[in-house]
């Protein structure tokens, strides 16, 4: 069973009252893997990868005042192409670029207007350096890449493994990234 589903189920069952047999020891609480590390969500509450156990998930950094945010059209394109196959898009607005707006309401608010979106979006998020989100710190350790803009890709597949990283000028709806997310699904 991968880390994912174990922290899924694990999570299942502690939510739903059930708990290990008492063995008169304190156990630590256990540790949540990096890669599933909760993001919070734009709407409220949290985000984490294992909400999509076995699906493949394109993580996404994004900015609203980006050369890069038409992007959001291609993004979306590709959820509704995919989604049905197992493909979540995740947006993560991060302002380390100095390219977003002040506030989560207002990327909301930009987003809804300009591009219809209804992929899942994160809160603001650092996805670079020491403050990074430990997703993002997780990648880096795994693989050596870094968002190096706003708009870099990684792709997870739904084994919770990374399947592929690019760069912001590889368009949502190119052939590269295409298939790769088809080579990660079912």
């Amino acid at each position: 069973m991968t880390r994912i589903a174990v922290v899924l189920v694990a999570g299942l069952l502690s939510s739903a009252g059930y708990a290990a047999p008492s063995t008169g020891v304190v156990q630590p609480a256990p540790q949540v893997a990096a890669q599933d590390a909760p993001f919070l969500s734009i709407e409220g509450g949290e985000i984490r990868l294992s909400d999509w156990a076995g699906k493949s998930v394109l993580v996404v950094n994004t900015a609203s005042m980006c050369a890069f945010t038409p992007q959001y059209d291609g993004l979306q394109a590709l959820y509704d192409t995919y989604c049905e196959r197992g493909l979540v898009v995740l947006a993560v607005p991060s302002n380390d670029f100095r390219q977003e707006l002040g506030s989560a309401q207002e990327v909301r608010e930009f987003c809804a207007i300009n591009f219809d979106l209804d992929l899942p979006m994160t809160d603001l998020t650092a996805v670079r350096g020491p403050d990074a989100h430990p997703f993002y710190q997780w990648v880096k350790a795994e693989t050596g890449y870094e968002p190096t803009w706003n708009f870099s890709k990684i792709l997870v597949d739904g084994s919770g493994r990374v399947a592929g990283t690019w760069g912001p000028s590889v368009q949502p709806m190119g052939d590269e990234l295409r298939a790769a997310v088809e080579a990660t699904l079912p």
